[in-house]
């Protein structure tokens, strides 16, 4: 796929370079952004991935998407500068994988608690009911019967999309997924077409990380 293809929907401030080259893969680590990938450089509450722009060139890669406010000129390199990469890293991971999520129905589970629960439940029931049905757990990812290992409530969004387009090659009807608001805040769920969602309930956790329960609430209503 050409990297015109994968920002088609993305909202982009400028571009320097051509936007006419193939790209194998989508990558927000610098240490796997090499020849053939397009980086995003993404800010986090630890590490801003702007510091290893000239890491990711000298490893031969040509891409870069960046914040709006970082210039840089290089020969030979494509600069796609957008307002926010975490938001853009998932509508791009969303197109490259050609929009799995609408070719299945999406179900996402959030709330403080019974998140696991509902999703394993709803999972094993519509099993039982004869669709082949997707699971993303903090305990276990399932295509069908086959279990994948879970590293994340809600998976990084090129990791998202890659196990809902296995989901669609291996023909599942439903995929019930846990949606954290970390997740949503953080923009992984970016891209992606819910059909339905459904809310378990809200105590006041967490506001460690968002800073108050307005905050929290507002989270937890973008899935909607």
């Amino acid at each position: 796929m050409r990297i015109k293809d994968i920002i088609a929907d993305c909202s982009v401030k400028h571009i320097f370079g051509s936007v006419d080259l193939e790209v194998k893969a989508i990558v927000f680590d610098s240490r796997k952004a090499v020849e053939g990938t397009v980086f995003v450089a993404i800010k986090g509450t630890q590490v801003d991935g702007h510091q290893y722009i000239s890491n990711v060139i000298e490893q031969g890669c040509k891409i870069l998407v960046v914040h709006e406010d970082y210039k840089i000129e290089h020969a030979g390199v494509t600069l796609i500068s957008v307002e926010d990469t975490s938001l853009e890293l998932g509508r791009m991971a969303a197109s490259f994988y050609k929009h799995p999520s609408k070719q299945l129905k999406l179900v996402g589970i959030t709330g403080t608690n019974g998140k696991t629960t509902c999703v394993t439940l709803l999972h094993k029931l519509f099993t039982k009911l004869g669709y082949k049905t997707g699971l993303l757990s903090t305990v276990v990812n399932k295509i069908g019967d086959k279990e994948i290992p879970s590293t994340h409530t809600t998976p990084d969004p090129v990791a998202l999309n890659g196990l809902l387009a296995d989901m669609v090659a291996e023909g599942c009807d439903y995929c019930f997924m846990e949606v954290s608001s970390h997740a949503v805040v953080q923009h992984r769920i970016a891209g992606l077409n819910f059909t339905g969602a459904v809310f378990t309930n809200i105590t006041h956790d967490h506001l460690d990380y968002h800073g108050t329960f307005k905050e929290y609430i507002k989270a937890k209503k973008t899935i909607f």
